[in-house]
């Protein structure tokens, strides 16, 4: 079996996150990884489910959850477009996630405001993977909104 690339799972988050813009959503996307397969996908969905839990990581990670059949994700890696805010991060915490990978920083509500030990202490982390697209598409989205 091949090994698919950390920018191949971010392609298909990007596609999630895409989905979020077409709906009117705030456009981050995310994946959910297992033994080089994804076993959940989700986009935000804030406005439509109007619930201001409904971040994509947290979709993708109840619905690995499921998949998995169990409350911890420690060989799973979840691929989001957007650094995770404080919620999401905590979430992973208690989900034991044993990697993350996100595109775009977000300087004001990511988990790295309050820090890394917001994640799990295992936990892997990769930053900057097509981070240049997903900023285009929040940047498109929010100039979007204005007009």
């Amino acid at each position: 079996m091949i090994q698919l690339s950390d920018e191949y799972f971010m392609r298909e988050a990007l596609k999630e996150a895409e989905k979020a813009y077409e709906a009117r959503e705030v456009p981050v996307g995310a994946v959910v990884v297992s033994n080089n397969q994804i076993i959940a996908r989700a986009y935000n969905q804030v406005e439509r489910l109007q619930d201001a839990t409904a971040h994509a990581e947290m979709l993708a990670l109840t619905a690995a959850f499921s998949d998995v059949g169990g409350k911890y994700l420690p060989s799973c890696t979840l691929y989001v477009t957007l650094e995770p805010c404080c919620m999401c991060g905590g979430a992973t915490y208690w989900a034991q996630l044993g990697r993350l990978v996100f595109g775009a920083h977000d300087p004001r509500r990511g988990y790295s405001t309050v820090g890394r030990q917001l994640l799990h202490p295992r936990t892997e982390v990769t930053e900057d993977v097509h981070s240049e697209e997903a900023s285009q598409l929040l940047t498109r989205f929010f100039k979007r909104l204005r007009s």
